[in-house]
């Protein structure tokens, strides 16, 4: 029977676009699974802020009459405003192995972005580089995390297949918490915080932070201002993923760091592993999922890094070193073995350079596809 794709219109057939994933990794020990709510929440228009300046259209491909596909296409005029270039974006994007789907469901993402006048279609990206982006292509047998995306091994040969090429990788690492901090280490950072008046933000509760949330959006907007994809955020848009971030915060592994004028000049934001309460839950957070949450939050036995931000005229100065000592130190006394980086460029040293210092691997590659249209 032939690849049948029907674009997303109603509530019902939305919530069978989110749990899509949820039968085709059923068997996979890697999966995350995530939050259906959040998941609902980010594809709707009347939720979203993103859809204040993005267009976006959803489609199911079905095969024997059933689900064998979904994708998401995207065109965001801000990115196409700061860029200059005419791109579409792609995300939400599974499909069973077959070419067939897969070209039915990439046809229609592509045909309604050159209908737009998009000159380019790339992907996996969501309406900003806050959201999930970058297919796997390295570290299938690795455990998937919350806020990456997992995919199968036959989803980078399919995109190929159909003409797309690389655009930009991202790494990940998972370092090593250390069994101790040297001492030399901790005299060169009590020297740092010294001479510069440094302080770390004592925060107790995750309500602590909430006088320097707007202070960590501009510190994250400005280092990340030149980044790949990023795009600047609206109000709206800043107090939509405080809430996905702040309300989850363990002050224990967020560090804000402070100068003399109680500015925020340094943020990281790490949080305990949730892949094993998402799995628990299985995409609900009502009734139970949130019983296992609250465990893995209060019993981490891994981290997983979120944001780190450091404002330019700081960058060089020790801070991040003092972030990482703090966390570190946390970290340790909690038992807790490992963590594991967010997707970082594979040109951007500098960030990766903050982990010479420990030991770690390189266990996850994943890439943005493009596509001249």
């Amino acid at each position: 029977m032939a690849v049948e794709v029907k674009e997303v219109v109603t509530r019902r057939d939305l919530k069978k676009y989110v749990k899509f994933p949820f039968q085709l990794y059923r068997n996979n020990k890697y999966w995350a699974p995530p939050f259906i709510r959040d998941e609902l929440k980010n594809l709707d228009p009347k939720v979203n802020p993103a859809f204040e300046y993005c267009r976006a259209k959803n489609w199911l491909a079905y095969k024997d009459g059933k689900i064998a596909g979904r994708i998401t296409a995207i065109i965001n005029d801000k990115v196409i405003e700061k860029w200059k270039v005419k791109k579409a974006r792609f995300d939400w994007v599974d499909f069973i192995d077959d070419h067939e789907v897969s070209r039915a469901l990439f046809r229609v993402g592509e045909d309604w972005a050159r209908e737009n006048g998009m000159e380019f279609i790339e992907g996996p990206m969501g309406f900003t580089d806050l959201d999930d982006e970058g297919m796997l292509i390295e570290g299938f047998e690795e455990q998937g995390t919350y806020p990456m995306i997992y995919n199968y091994p036959y989803y980078p040969e399919h995109l190929e297949k159909l003409g797309y090429v690389k655009e930009v990788d991202w790494l990940e690492f998972e370092v090593k918490v250390p069994d101790s901090i040297p001492d030399k280490v901790s005299r060169i950072n009590d020297l740092i915080m010294k001479r510069s008046g440094f302080r770390l933000l004592d925060a107790k509760k995750p309500k602590d932070f909430k006088p320097y949330i707007p202070a960590f959006w501009d510190i994250i907007e400005e280092a990340y201002d030149d980044i790949f994809g990023s795009i600047p955020l609206t109000e709206r848009q800043k107090n939509y993923y405080t809430k996905q971030y702040f309300d989850f915060i363990v002050p224990e592994y967020s560090k804000f760091i402070l100068n003399e004028k109680d500015e925020v000049v340094a943020a990281g934001i790490a949080l305990p592993n949730l892949t094993e309460a998402l799995r628990k839950s299985n995409g609900h957070l009502f009734p139970f999922g949130v019983f296992y949450m609250l465990y893995a939050l209060k019993h981490p036995k891994k981290l997983d890094f979120y944001l780190i931000g450091v404002r330019k005229k700081y960058q060089g100065s020790g801070v991040i070193s003092i972030m990482m000592n703090e966390i570190n130190k946390n970290a340790i006394k909690a038992g807790i073995e490992s963590c594991e980086t967010a997707g970082e460029l594979e040109d951007n040293k500098a960030v990766q350079d903050m982990w010479k210092h420990y030991e770690y691997r390189q266990h996850k590659r994943r890439r943005c596809f493009i596509k001249t249209l």
